[in-house]
């Protein structure tokens, strides 16, 4: 069974940083993605960064330059690193993992619909 948990949310003001941190368990998918996505009130949830098995990120452009997606597989645990934080990036983040993806597919989705599992998520809040 997938678990996905995420941590290291928060109240932060614009300009400065956070990391979040997920937690997967029980992923053995050789052709998945993981990924970090955001849900603000009363907008669509919007894929932020992804990675797959290889290393090969994508980013939505609206965080690119500012946020790093990265994964330790020793410790199970994929990291979103966010510098220089807008007030535009309050949302809540969620951490998703897709199943094994089509052999034609050469770079990881950015829609939600791609992916099966998905963690609680943590709330960031940037204020201005």
């Amino acid at each position: 069974q997938v678990q996905l948990v995420e941590s290291g949310g928060g109240s932060v003001q614009a300009g400065r940083g956070l990391r979040l941190s997920c937690v997967v368990s029980g992923y053995a998918y050789s052709r998945g993605c993981l990924g970090w996505f955001r849900q603000a009130p009363g907008k669509e949830r919007e894929g932020v960064a992804t990675i797959d098995t290889g290393g090969s990120t994508n980013y939505v452009d609206s965080v690119k330059g500012r946020f790093s997606i990265s994964q330790d597989n020793a410790k199970n645990t994929l990291y979103l690193q966010m510098n220089s934080l807008k007030p535009e990036d309050t949302a809540m983040y969620y951490c998703a993992a897709t199943r094994n993806l089509a052999w034609w597919v050469r770079q990881c989705p950015m829609s939600s619909a791609e992916f099966t599992y998905w963690g609680q998520g943590t709330q960031v809040t940037v204020s201005s």
